[in-house]
């Protein structure tokens, strides 16, 4: 009879203790895989209570939960434990903890970590972890130069790399270095990879150059839901609505089936450009696509309608959300406030306040400028000193220039340069901007040869600046001071952009630029403003505002503003009695304003438009800014 070996007895032992800890460590896998991060930690700590020990197996989950709960404490203590299993030489376990501090926001020991390990200057995965820590941080140059390290080393490059160190280029300074790293993806033969084409795009987009990322797009011999998404993304972030629907139109014939994320950004760019029709038609997708009680989808529902003119809509899809969050509130506020309605704005943002609902620093711009485009002066002025005093938010330049917008269009014109001075922030051009409109109805030309000077130091390009200056001139009767606006423009080689205005007809969407007469019924048109004009005449209606008009098509050399061709058109193609919506890409002029009020009661109908900055709802001679624009 064969004798057992005297270790046998161990032997048996050590198996039933890996066995134990590979089930304790399957528990913990399973719990970090369905994000329950906290029951992870709770059973890790079961696992020592019960005496059996972690192994090298064991502290990737344990780390990766410290990581998504921000735990840095914690896994200070699980470093600990590692160190005294022997476990840290293991390269999964190092490069989790690299990650776990990095996460936690803590690089300078994620940095010992690695520096401290001799393997790590070998390994590819320690040096991944540590360079998309640092992207994660926004440290620019520490990834760059760590970078450079593992290349002087003559550790290999791979598609991981290239995803930890590409995010890093956040914005157009980093345009060249994210250029030179296209170029690396291509010596490496990574540019195949899919998952680093998508993360390239991103990156083009993110620094402001959509060329290039279409470009790219456009040559990638695969491309994926996430593809398509970055590309539709990148435009609407950058203000190319029509860019946006034309991709999505050609997404649709692809056979790719969009997601909420592509929805959201296809949204926001019907709202940009009030495509009502293709706005409706995206909420019958999300119907059909099952994504109905998608949150994010109803905001951006509520933001479309309300930037397209239908405020019922807006209003019954945010009444019919179980759930409201501070985005849904905050975009019926500012659907509320665009449209003129001001106390409705304010009822529904102290609603909010009474819902338990923190306001944010969007909330209150929402408010705010409502505030301030129904003249609520004093209200407005509350709720800037609530910001801070109640919320403790710090208010930005978006919300001093509301408030400089508020107080200038009350005649305080003082107080608003006097609050400007006093800025917590740098005031920028908006600021300035809002001052010079402000001087514009109050025709307060010292002031606004101050905030001209000032604005055009932030943007120097912008061509609304000069063309308000010079009405505010004309207004004065200062030809002298609209000759130097003028010289100023054409040594700029300035032109502004042309005013264009369109109505969405049986389908089709009918643009007309200021003085067109490309449109086939433009005889027609004209014929029906001359005949609106002669009727204005005949009743007596004069017109203060026509030297500004007149102005403008001498600075800009255009001819009858877009939007009244747009208006003639509608009045001409629908039954009496129906609402017209016009939507502008500039602001209304006081010409057309005031034409517009006069046409509305001549013809009893709704005239609607939605000009830069707001909509004009106009009917029986009225408009529903009162004249305070």
């Amino acid at each position: 009879m064969t004798r057992p070996h005297p270790l046998f007895p161990y032997a048996n032992k050590w198996l039933d203790l890996q066995n134990t800890t590979a089930s304790w460590n399957a528990r913990l896998r399973e719990l970090a895989r369905q994000r329950h991060f906290q029951e992870a930690l709770n059973l890790y700590c079961q696992m020592l209570a019960s005496g059996d020990s972690p192994n090298a197996f064991t502290f990737p989950f344990a780390f990766k939960s410290c990581a998504s709960l921000s735990l840095p404490l914690a896994g200070s203590q699980l470093h600990g434990h590692v160190i005294k299993t022997g476990c840290e030489p293991e390269p999964f376990v190092q490069t989790s903890l690299i990650s776990m501090y990095c996460k936690c926001s803590t690089i300078a020991s994620a940095r010992k970590v690695f520096d401290e390990n001799h393997h790590s200057r070998n390994l590819a995965v320690c040096y991944n972890a540590l360079i998309a820590g640092y992207s994660l941080n926004s440290r620019f140059s520490d990834a760059v130069l760590l970078f450079r390290q593992m290349r002087k080393e003559g550790v290999s490059v791979n598609a991981v790399t290239m995803l930890g160190l590409i995010p890093v280029c956040a914005g157009p300074i980093h345009l060249g270095f994210g250029t030179s790293l296209h170029a690396c993806s291509v010596r490496f033969g990574l540019d195949g990879d899919l998952s680093v084409g998508n993360c390239l795009l991103t990156m083009y987009v993110r620094c402001g150059s959509v060329d290039f990322a279409r470009k790219l797009f456009d040559g990638m011999p695969e491309k994926g839901l996430i593809t398509w998404n970055a590309m539709i993304s990148g435009y609407a972030q950058n203000g190319l609505a029509g860019h946006v629907l034309d991709l999505y139109r050609k997404m649709e014939f692809t056979g790719i089936v969009p997601d909420p994320v592509t929805l959201v950004g296809v949204l926001s760019s019907c709202a940009h450009l009030g495509a009502h029709a293709a706005g409706r038609e995206v909420e019958q997708r999300i119907e059909l696509s099952g994504f109905g009680f998608n949150p994010f989808l109803k905001n951006a529902l509520i933001n479309m309608y309300a930037r397209c003119g239908n405020l019922v809509k807006a209003r019954a899809i945010f009444d019919g959300m179980t759930e409201k969050n501070v985005i849904s509130w905050t975009a019926i506020i500012a659907g509320y406030g665009m449209h003129g309605q001001g106390e409705l704005a304010v009822q529904l943002f102290d609603e909010m306040i009474s819902s338990d609902e923190l306001p944010d620093g969007a909330a209150f711009v929402s408010v705010l400028s409502a505030c301030s485009h129904a003249g609520l002066t004093e209200k407005g002025l509350y709720y800037f000193t609530a910001m801070e005093r109640d919320y403790g938010l710090q208010p930005g330049p978006e919300h001093y220039s509301c408030v400089v917008d508020l107080l200038g269009r009350a005649g305080r014109l003082e107080e608003a340069r006097k609050l400007i001075g006093s800025m917590s922030v740098e005031p920028d051009g908006a600021v300035w901007g809002a001052l010079l409109g402000a001087c514009k109805i109050h025709r307060n030309v010292e002031l606004a040869e101050l905030a001209f000077e000032k604005v055009i130091e932030f943007e120097p390009t912008n061509i609304g600046y000069y063309v308000l200056l010079s009405n505010i001139f004309s207004e004065a009767g200062n030809m002298e001071g609209i000759l130097r606006v003028r010289v100023m423009m054409r040594e700029r080689k300035l032109k502004k952009e042309p005013g264009c205005s369109y109505v969405e007809y049986q389908g089709r969407i009918h643009l007309f630029l200021a003085g067109d007469r490309t449109h086939p019924q433009a005889q027609e048109i004209y014929h029906m403003l001359d005949g609106l004009e002669d009727i204005i005449k005949r009743r007596g209606g004069s017109n203060d505002n026509d030297q500004e008009s007149r102005n403008e098509e001498l600075i800009t050399g255009m001819g009858v503003h877009s939007e009244k061709l747009a208006i003639a058109f509608g009045l001409i193609n629908t039954e009496p009695g129906t609402e017209i919506t016009v939507i502008k890409n500039l602001r209304v002029c006081g010409d057309c304003h005031l034409f517009l009020k006069l046409v509305s009661e001549i013809v009893d109908r709704q005239l609607v438009v939605r000009d830069a900055t707001r909509f004009h709802h106009f009917k029986n001679g009225v408009c529903s800014c009162k004249d305070y624009w």
